[in-house]
């Protein structure tokens, strides 16, 4: 083959020079040639300048396994490709492929691509389609299809699209980082708002926060195009592949439970990866590195250092200044700032990842607690308590704890291990066990707010979103099998009501088996069924997450979307045929039969109140709806003898329930006073003075500025009642 082209670099990483090595050229998608070597014009540029201002020239070569892997994974991938032109040659067969459109197109099985059929309808849909969904599962564009299949071609702005074209870039970072640090990469994922790329440095120093150069070279690697080339490869070979990196073999032995496992190459960067991926690198036309953090593998301080490197990108860089823009929004309506500019809450390091909630962040945690609490009574649900300390002996029964008890508080009492609970389903399961059942009594709903405890890293914390004290609107359904249907839609009516509260749009997703299922096939094909029926009645769009599903029984996950555009799922819906197996559930039957297993159900709707309280206070920017503000009323007298009526009419407003306050400061402007209670999101502002007090009225104004004539006091106290009450979205406005 020809020569190939990679960098080799200064010990200080700041100069780049090329260094031959021998295999094959590059090549752009279209089968050509790509550009070799696309730093090395720069790096010599760089070089000079490096030599000119009297820089250490001391250079330290690319990693010699590098050469090897390449080498290594050029010879794989001939293999593969053999396989693959046997395979088309062997089973090729005219099939179908139907589009979203409801059309159909001839296309031949392991040879035709999403990215080729995409091309014939239209090359710009070819060009900005990020990845394909097959049968429902997400697709390479150039990977080819094996049979009859419906096929639809994702653009960045789904999700699913997103995600993947931010794992490709963190591959990019990946690619970059090994050449310029050298180190050990780890985990390379997609996030919520972008991606990263750990790397182990071997006791060297981290790197500084100056990225001009790995952003350089990130650069140069979109400007090569670099495909990224999916293979097959056996397990036993994945040793081999990356036998320098203990990371990855850690990997290899821990996740890699099949006889193969795909790996990717993008440049001179080959990894573990189940994909798919976007085309090429060309695609990443907006690419910056956003900032760094220090981590441990698998979040455990015992284990080693790593080096996070957190990045951004998109397909144009109007996105990108797009992004940008919602950056600083989002700044602006950053719950931690929000809390204490308005005094809702604060946290300390005496209780890391506690939240304390000052009275009026009580306020607000409590409402939302009254608001469930009066749908659940509504629909069937009662209220109970749990203990807050457990015996493990418990989470071994329910089986959390050989999954989930490094997460918990653990503490030993009289010779006996217990632990703070970080779930209430165990203890439910105890509170449904604790007497013989009949069918009679079921379903029976339980609603539980219990304080629930979970040791997440100190890393992992963030604000009210991620604590490690927090409450749920947690409840558990059991039921039987005939029942599970009904129940399911009586959820999905439950969390319509609750979000149409809150005027938040959602999706609806269908999780299926997973590969680690546990229990009879028949009966989760059967729970399947009950749950697609009911989302088809629900008569609200929803999509299928095939093999999402948890490994006690399939769910469907809900993602609300707030007025920044962010995706957060709160709700969901979980069937559980497996704790009531664990905990010897079950109800006497019609037939005197007290053998029958009750299904169980988990839901909830707002999930962490603490979560829902940050998203609430981001969605609205601090402006509160009425009936949830902590800071309803203002009181502001004119001045002179109006004082005591304005504390009069102060003392009402307290009495009916109204969050309300007095302005008393003598030495401030009326205009001044308003401005501020206006600033502070008071929805109303109760203006009195001696024509106030003489006719037992008010004068109004909203925080929006909207004035109203005086009103007589009692009639404005029923109908704000009445607005609250009713939980107005916009109270200020229907006043």
């Amino acid at each position: 083959g020809r020569d190939r082209t990679v960098m080799a670099v200064p010990r200080g990483g700041l100069c780049v020079r090329a260094l031959r090595l021998p295999g094959p050229r590059p090549r752009g998608c279209s089968g050509t040639p790509a550009e070799t070597a696309p730093w090395s014009e720069r790096a010599s540029k760089g070089d000079r300048k490096c030599r000119e201002g009297g820089a250490a020239t001391q250079e330290r070569l690319w990693p010699p396994y590098v050469r090897e892997r390449l080498l290594r994974f050029e010879e794989l991938k001939g293999r593969h490709d053999e396989t693959l032109r046997e395979r088309a040659a062997r089973e090729g067969r005219p099939i179908r492929v139907r589009l979203p459109d409801g059309k159909s197109v001839e296309a031949a099985s392991w040879k035709s691509s999403p990215y080729q059929i995409a091309g014939a309808i239209s090359r710009r849909l070819a060009d900005t389609a990020v990845v394909a969904t097959v049968n429902g599962t997400l697709w390479d564009l150039h990977r080819p299809l094996e049979g009859d299949a419906s096929v639809e071609l994702l653009k960045f702005d789904d999700a699913a699209a997103r995600g993947v074209f931010w794992h490709s870039s963190a591959h990019l970072l990946g690619a970059a980082m090994e050449l310029l640090y050298a180190g050990l990469l780890s985990r390379g994922p997609s996030t919520e708002t972008g991606f990263f790329y750990d790397m182990y440095l071997e006791g060297r120093c981290a790197p500084s926060g100056d990225f001009s150069e790995l952003q350089r070279i990130c650069r140069s690697l979109m400007e090569a195009r670099y495909p990224f080339e999916r293979v097959e490869v056996g397990r036993d070979e994945l040793f081999q592949l990356f036998k320098h990196n203990k990371f990855k073999l850690r990997f290899v032995e821990e996740k890699v439970t099949t006889p193969t496992a795909t790996v990717y190459r993008c440049g001179p960067l080959v990894d573990l990866c189940r994909g798919p991926h976007i085309r090429h690198t060309g695609q990443v036309k907006a690419f910056r590195i956003e900032k760094t953090a220090a981590v441990y593998w698998a979040g455990n301080p015992q284990m080693e250092p790593l080096h996070r490197i957190h990045g951004i990108s998109f397909p144009d860089v109007e996105a990108l200044e797009e992004w940008d823009r919602r950056q600083e929004e989002a700044k602006r309506r950053d719950h931690r700032k929000i809390g204490k500019e308005q005094e809702l809450f604060f946290f300390h390091d005496m209780s890391p990842g506690s939240c304390f909630f000052l009275p009026k962040g009580a306020y607000i945690y409590n409402a939302l607690s009254d608001f469930l609490k009066s749908e659940y009574r509504k629909r069937g649900f009662v209220e109970v308590v749990t203990p807050n300390v457990f015996n493990n002996k418990l989470w071994e029964q329910s089986g959390h704890w050989e999954h989930y008890r490094d997460n918990m508080f653990t503490f030993q009492l009289e010779n006996e291990s217990f632990s703070l609970k970080p779930m209430n389903c165990p203890g439910h399961c105890l509170m449904y066990a604790h007497r013989p059942r009949s069918w009679r009594e079921l379903p029976l709903r339980l609603a539980d707010f219990g304080a629930l405890h979970r040791n997440e890293f100190s890393g992992a914390l963030s604000g009210l979103v991620r604590a490690r004290r927090f409450r749920q609107d947690d409840a558990h359904i059991f039921c039987t099998a005939e029942q599970v249907e009904d129940e399911i839609k009586g959820c999905l009516d439950f969390l319509r009501a609750v979000y149409q509260v809150f005027g938040f749009s959602f999706r609806l997703y269908l999780s299926t088996r997973p590969e680690n299922f546990l229990g009879e096939r028949a009966f989760w094909d059967l729970a399947e069924k009950q749950l697609e029926s009911s989302l088809k009645e629900f008569d609200q769009p929803w999509e299928l997450n095939p093999g999402d599903g948890a490994f006690y029984g399939p769910k469907i996950d809900i993602q609300i979307k707030d007025a920044l555009g962010r995706d957060h799922q709160c709700a969901t819906i979980q069937l559980d045929f497996q704790l009531p197996i664990r905990f010897d559930l079950s109800y006497v039957g019609k037939d005197g039969a007290d053998t029958r297993r009750p299904v169980m159900i988990h839901r909830a709707i707002l999930g962490s109140l603490e979560r829902m309280i940050a998203i609430l206070a981001e969605n609205c920017g601090g402006k509160w709806p009425f009936w949830l503000s902590p800071s309803q009323i203002m009181v502001i007298p004119l001045g002179g003898n109006t004082e005591d009526y304005a504390r009069q009419v102060h003392q009402q407003l307290l009495q009916a329930g109204f969050m309300a306050d007095i302005c008393l400061d003598s030495g401030s402007t009326l205009n001044r006073k308003i401005r501020n209670a206006q600033l502070a999101q008071f929805n109303f502002i109760f203006v009195v003075g001696e024509k106030e007090r003489a006719s037992g009225t008010v004068s109004l104004r909203t925080r929006n500025n909207q004035q109203h004539r005086m009103r007589d006091l009692s009639v404005t106290i029923r109908r704000l009642l009445e607005l609250k009450e009713s939980r107005c979205r916009n109270a200020e406005d229907e006043f």
